[in-house]
């Protein structure tokens, strides 16, 4: 894999230590909105979700709209898949998953929609790893990728109290008008990127921090999440997501 900022072997260790990984996707997770509205004006029938595993929006795609759906990952760990798909009444047989590395694998297949959650911000050169989901695509197709966005509060709590998982991220990524410009620049049309969620902070390590720093999380949380119900605003400050689409 090319100019990566993760292995195998801390993908390994990061599922390894999750809890709770095996859940029933909702009706409402995370983009259903989005996603719904793409599906729905673009008539879409299959989908691969890049660097998605467990595979939850894989799921989502095939349990609430019947797409045909795939699952690419550079590190699949098939114990813990088949318990995401087991609990949310599907089996291996009703999805298509492939181990591989993105820099080499050759497509089999081309999908009218290719996604990644949590995936672009992991490599150093955005505009490469951005033009590596094109293949996937079929022309006419719809790219759907989002990010986290450590620029505002999040990224501060992120680098004050997670400093090893915030320098797994290229942050110089986390930039709208910077990943608009390279879609364009890739041939890509009907480009959007933007800011988008209210408040929400997390940390990864939040179990092992002290109770200080939880208590501290606790009242930032709150006071953001009742300041954006207020003033219902999506911002570089404030939201934990950026969300890119285009079609090609």
């Amino acid at each position: 894999m090319s100019n990566e900022l993760t292995d195998k072997a801390f993908w390994a260790n990061y599922w390894e230590s999750k809890k709770d990984i095996a859940f029933n996707v909702p009706v409402n997770h995370t983009f259903h909105k989005l996603l719904s509205k793409l599906i729905t004006e673009n008539k879409l029938s299959s989908a691969i979700e890049l660097g998605g595993f467990p595979g939850y929006y894989t799921i989502f795609l095939k349990k609430y709209f019947g797409l045909k759906t795939a699952l690419f990952d550079f590190y699949i760990h098939p114990k813990t898949l088949k318990e995401v798909l087991n609990i949310n009444d599907l089996s291996e047989k009703d999805i298509s998953v492939i181990e591989g590395d993105l820099f080499k694998y050759e497509p089999q297949a081309q999908y009218d929609l290719v996604l990644s959650c949590g995936l672009i911000e992991h490599f150093n050169d955005t505009k490469d790893i951005i033009n590596k989901h094109l293949s996937f695509l079929k022309p006419g197709g719809t790219l759907f990728i989002t990010l986290p966005n450590f620029t505002g509060v999040n990224g501060w709590m992120q680098r004050k109290f997670d400093r090893d998982n915030y320098d797994k991220h290229n942050i110089s990524s986390m930039n709208p008008n910077l990943l608009a410009n390279y879609c364009t620049s890739l041939g890509l049309k009907n480009v959007k990127a933007y800011y988008y969620g209210q408040f929400s902070i997390w940390l990864e390590n939040r179990a092992q921090q002290p109770g200080l720093v939880k208590l501290f999380f606790k009242a930032l949380w709150f006071t953001g999440k009742i300041t954006t119900k207020i003033i219902p605003i999506e911002s570089k400050l404030l939201s934990p997501y950026i969300v890119l689409t285009a079609t090609k």
